[in-house]
């Protein structure tokens, strides 16, 4: 029987107090209840400081470029769609750099489980603001406060059907846990953003901050209407709602695919015919 132990690598090099260590405690807990054994799954993410989480866990990894992990994963489902395919990755790096990546999964609605360490900052390369920074907050390289507008991605995943769309907080694992565990389990791409507070760069949405203003959706609320969910997203402020934002059953995109609903590419084998062979020996 598998146990959250069996996830255990490298001792992490996160800053003492990170809330990325909850979201690392957690993933390990909820993938052991969920019987997913580290052989099993696959762990993608890109770069930063919530992108070195395959390297403190156990399992198949793929630690790629900023803001590529959704390729990455993409290309690894369409592989061998029987495999869990996980990416874990930050605000900058998803939000930021992979932005467009974000909106082409959601789209396509690939079987792939997306959780973002969001703390509101870049962390790895020390406080410049990410796309979720707050506006008019004050950073090393932003002295006067952040101009831009703050991104908002429950907003954006209600707005492109995103067939699961649900927000967390690193200091409520109770709940961090079921969310995860819902995703997973969810067929389709699911979006899981995390509030995960930076100690050492964001001093203001810290974690005295989200606990006076998180909340758990009531348990009236009705993630298939989309309007009410527009409406869930786009509250920020005073109160912020936790749990799943939206959800709908969409058809998979490997499911859509000829090639690949019958059978894995990794089950198709190899089959060169004449054709194949007369390209081949152009190159020789």
């Amino acid at each position: 029987m598998v146990t959250a132990q069996d996830f255990q690598g490298q001792k992490p090099a996160w800053c003492p107090g990170c809330g990325n260590f909850a979201i690392l405690k957690t993933f390990n807990e909820a993938a052991a209840e969920l019987g997913l054994e580290p052989h099993r799954f696959m762990l993608v993410s890109g770069i930063g400081q919530a992108a070195k989480f395959p390297h403190y866990t156990r399992g198949n990894t793929f630690n790629g470029l900023h803001g590529r992990a959704l390729p990455i994963a993409t290309g690894i489902r369409l592989a061998n769609h029987e495999m869990p395919v996980i990416v874990t990755t930050g605000d900058g790096d998803c939000y930021g750099e992979g932005g467009n990546h974000l909106l082409a999964a959601m789209r396509r609605n690939l079987n792939i489980k997306l959780f973002v360490h969001d703390n509101q900052i870049y962390g790895l390369t020390k406080g410049q603001p990410s796309p979720t920074t707050g506006e008019g907050m004050v950073t090393k390289n932003m002295p006067l406060g952040v101009i831009a507008e703050q991104f908002n991605p429950m907003a954006l995943a209600v707005a492109m059907d995103c067939s699961f769309a649900a927000r967390s907080f690193s200091g409520d694992m109770e709940h961090l846990k079921g969310i995860m565990k819902e995703a997973i389990d969810h067929k389709g791409f699911a979006l899981v953003d995390i509030l995960q507070p930076c100690v050492s760069f964001n001093k203001v949405n810290t974690f005295e901050w989200y606990r006076q203003r998180v909340y758990r959706l009531e348990s009236g609320y009705d993630p298939r209407d989309r309007q009410a969910a527009f409406g869930k997203a786009l509250e920020w402020g005073d109160r912020i709602p936790l749990g799943v934002i939206y959800r709908r059953q969409r058809p998979l995109f490997e499911e859509r695919l000829p090639m690949l609903a019958g059978t894995s590419l990794v089950h198709a084998g190899v089959f060169p015919g004449p054709k194949m062979e007369a390209a081949l020996k152009e190159f020789f």
